[in-house]
């Protein structure tokens, strides 16, 4: 155990009971990024990364999101051709994250199914998923080629406009507008369209408000916001402000609150910027009050700039589990936000692509 850890637990002492419940759940984290280039190390305990499989064993994390995150650069044909490259490069990186090495076994998982499955047998579940809809450039094929490699969502935008949708943050340097499209191309509703089909979920973290009220709906299935959190809380572009929210809702989708300081907390007139994990569970408590239980779930967007006092790696979510526990949430409520909502809405998907 390194140091910070050892200052965290004396920090944040557990009791029994959170420990009991938090074994016991699936815990489901929606959105980690993976180092790029690949080191190898998925199966090592390293201090590189705040997600391994080590750490999510050690921690009680049963299963993972794991990320093939592209940045956004050129709309053009070369930008578009390494955007594909790296992106299915990334993806089978992700799939060579299983078997059995150092004593923990993990396992692959495309479907609910095959996550039940993998927690029931005790062996940690790896979800592929792509960030960015740049990644598959202009060309739709690549959808299928992504849920062919396990990818179960697609993140509409990065930081930047594509091709498929206009984004929260846009950026000059790539010659961005502030809108390009006023929320959704016609390629990006194609897009959509193609991602039903294939049971990949919509993800519209990082899209601008018009894009994503126009993709729910646009959706035959329901969306994730994979990894945001709340506006009215903390007014930033990339969160959910109340009509977003309420339209999530209406689209039976879901919110996975993140652990992004930048997006928990207003920033203070002098130094730093902090956030803990009692911040993190008023953006849960925030969306309960509003929507309801079943609307709102936990990422930590950790090795992607996520970290908070409290949850600063994979094996602190105990943390999370004991102040909901101290909130008042029973077991049920609690295992709905630690992955149950976002299996719902992955499960929704399955069905829609039939």
């Amino acid at each position: 155990m390194t140091h910070s850890s050892s200052a965290q637990e004396s920090q944040f002492p557990v009791s029994a009971a959170a420990q009991a419940l938090h074994t016991k759940l699936l815990t489901l984290d929606s959105h980690i990024d993976i180092p790029w280039p690949d080191q190898k190390d998925a199966f090592d305990d390293t201090p590189a990364r705040r997600v391994d499989l080590p750490k999510m064993q050690r921690g009680g994390m049963s299963a993972g999101c794991f990320v093939a995150y592209i940045g956004q650069g050129p709309t053009t044909d070369a930008g578009h051709a390494e955007a594909q490259s790296q992106c299915l490069a990334m993806l089978d990186v992700i799939n060579q994250m299983q078997g059995t090495r150092n004593g923990l076994t993990a396992r692959v998982c495309s479907t609910v199914q095959e996550i039940l499955t993998a927690h029931a047998d005790g062996v940690l579940a790896v979800i592929p998923a792509v960030e960015n809809g740049y990644a598959m450039g202009d060309d739709l094929a690549l959808l299928a080629q992504f849920r062919a490699k396990g990818a179960r969502y697609v993140t509409l935008t990065h930081n930047g406009h594509n091709v498929l949708a206009d984004a929260a943050v846009h950026r000059p340097s790539l010659g961005d507008k502030p809108e390009n499209y006023g929320g959704l191309s016609a390629l990006g509703r194609d897009a959509i369209a193609e991602m039903n089909r294939l049971g990949l979920v919509l993800d519209v973290s990082h899209a601008s408000k018009k894009s994503m009220l126009q993709a729910v709906a646009a959706s035959r299935a329901p969306i994730v916001a994979s990894h945001s959190c709340v506006r009215t809380l903390c007014d930033h572009p990339r969160n959910l402000d109340d009509e977003q929210l309420d339209a999530l809702k209406a689209g039976n989708g879901v919110i996975q609150i993140t652990a992004m300081p930048a997006f928990l907390k207003p920033k203070p007139d002098e130094g730093k910027r902090t956030a803990n994990v009692a911040d993190f569970v008023d953006h849960i408590d925030y969306v309960v009050k509003r929507l309801g239980v079943p609307y709102v779930g936990i990422s930590s967007d950790f090795d992607g700039g996520g970290a908070i006092e409290g949850w600063e790696n994979a094996t602190q979510g105990v943390h999370l589990t004991q102040e909901l526990m101290r909130r008042g949430y029973d077991e049920s409520e609690i295992a709905a936000f630690w992955g149950g909502n976002f299996l719902r809405v992955l499960k929704a998907a399955e069905d829609v692509a039939g």
